[in-house]
C-alpha cells in the first residue's frame, strides 16, 4: 500500500480508501467485518462513512439510518484496531424528522457528532466532513461549532463533500480569519464519465492545498465492464439500460482499450484517478471481499501518456480549467 498526505496536513492516508456506504444495505455485518479485516491487512488505513448510510440514499430522504456507523463501531469494539485507521464520517443529512435534525447549524453539528461517536463506539472522529453545502447557515456559526469539537478532542480535521469551487474558497477565507486550518479534504463525484470538477473544484483544491477524495470512481458500475454484465443486478434495471445504451459507443471503446491493456475496466478507472496529483485517496466501496481485493490491483496499473490520450479521446473532459475552458 502507498500513502499520501491528506492535502497540506501531516496526516497520511492510504491511496485506496474503504468506502462503507454499502454496509447495512447491500452488505451484511459479517461480510462487512471480513471486508474491514482484509482492508486493514492490505494496508488500508482510511475508512469513510456517513451518519445516513445503511439504506437507500436520495437528496430528499426523510431520515438516515446510522447502520454503517453501527457496523463499523461493532467491528472496532471487536477488533481493537481503532488506532490503526483514520476514521471519517459526515454530517448534514436528516437523522430524524425534526426541523433541526439536519443541515449545518451549530445545534445539529453538535448533536450529530455525539450520535456518530456513540454509534462508532469511539471517543473521536479523525475527519469530520460536511456532506453537502448549507448556504443558509453562516460560516461563522459552522466554524465555531467545528472549532469547539476540535477543542473538546471529538474531531481532529474538518472536510467537505460535494462543495462547489467557490464554496471551498469561501470556507477557507472564513477559516483563515479565525486562524483555523480550515478544510483538510473535499469529496466530490469524479470519474472518467463525470469530469466537471476539473473546471473549478480541482483548481481550488490545488490552490488551497486541500486533499481530494473522489467518490464513485467507477461511475456507479458504468466503468466496471458493464457491457459484460448487463443482465446482472442493478445493471438490468430499465434506468441503467437506458444509460448504458446512451453511452454504448464509448463503453465499447473503453472496454476494448482495457482488454488491449490486459487490465480490468475497474482497475483502469481507479488507476486513472490515482495518477492525478491532486487526488489523495480513491474510495473503494466493495460489496464483497472479492471486490475489495480486485480494487487493490489498481495500485499496480501503469498508464502511459499514450493511454491517457486514448482515455481522453473516449471520455473527454473540459478543455482546460475555468475560465480559459469557456471564456478564451
Amino acid at each position: 500500500m502507498n500513502y499520501k498526505h491528506l492535502g497540506r496536513t501531516g496526516l497520511r492516508v492510504s491511496r485506496i480508501g474503504l468506502g462503507t456506504m454499502n454496509f447495512g444495505e447491500l452488505t451484511d455485518e459479517p461480510t462487512s467485518f471480513r471486508i474491514m479485516d482484509e482492508a486493514v491487512d492490505a494496508g488500508i488505513n482510511f475508512f469513510d462513512t456517513a451518519d445516513v448510510y445503511g439504506g437507500p440514499q436520495s437528496p430528499d430522504m426523510a431520515k438516515g439510518y446510522g447502520t454503517s456507523e453501527e457496523i463499523i463501531g461493532n467491528w472496532l469494539a471487536r477488533s481493537g484496531k481503532r488506532e490503526r485507521i483514520v476514521l471519517a464520517t459526515k454530517v448534514y443529512q436528516p437523522m430524524d424528522t425534526g426541523p433541526n435534525d439536519k443541515y449545518l447549524s451549530a445545534y445539529h453539528i453538535r448533536r450529530a457528532c455525539e450520535a456518530s461517536l456513540k454509534r462508532l463506539k469511539t471517543d473521536h472522529i479523525d475527519l469530520y466532513q460536511m456532506h453537502h453545502i448549507d448556504r443558509n447557515t453562516p460560516w461563522e456559526e459552522i466554524w465555531q461549532a467545528m472549532e469547539q469539537l476540535i477543542r473538546e478532542g471529538k474531531i481532529s480535521y474538518v472536510g467537505s463533500s460535494n462543495f462547489a469551487g467557490w464554496d471551498i474558497a469561501t470556507a477557507q477565507c472564513k477559516a483563515d480569519v479565525r486562524n483555523l486550518l480550515g478544510l483538510a479534504s473535499e469529496q466530490s463525484l469524479y470519474n472518467l464519465t463525470q469530469r466537471t470538477v476539473e473546471l473549478e473544484v480541482i483548481p481550488a483544491l490545488r490552490h488551497y492545498g486541500i486533499g481530494f477524495i473522489p467518490w464513485s470512481p467507477v461511475g456507479r458500475g458504468m466503468l466496471g465492464g458493464v457491457l459484460r454484465k448487463m443482465t446482472e443486478g442493478r445493471r438490468a434495471t430499465p434506468h441503467m439500460q437506458v444509460q448504458i445504451n446512451h453511452l454504448r459507443p464509448q463503453l465499447e471503446a473503453w472496454e476494448q482499450l482495457c482488454d488491449e491493456m490486459g487490465e480490468t475496466p475497474a482497475d483502469v478507472a481507479l488507476a486513472w484517478l490515482l495518477q492525478n496529483p491532486t487526488v489523495t485517496s480513491v474510495l473503494s466501496g466493495p460489496r464483497t471481499v472479492e471486490q475489495l481485493r480486485q480494487n487493490l490491483n489498481a495500485l499496480s496499473v501503469t498508464l502511459t501518456p499514450e493511454t491517457l490520450e486514448k482515455l481522453d479521446a473516449i471520455w473527454p473532459g473540459p478543455v482546460g480549467e475555468a475560465p480559459e475552458a469557456y471564456a478564451w
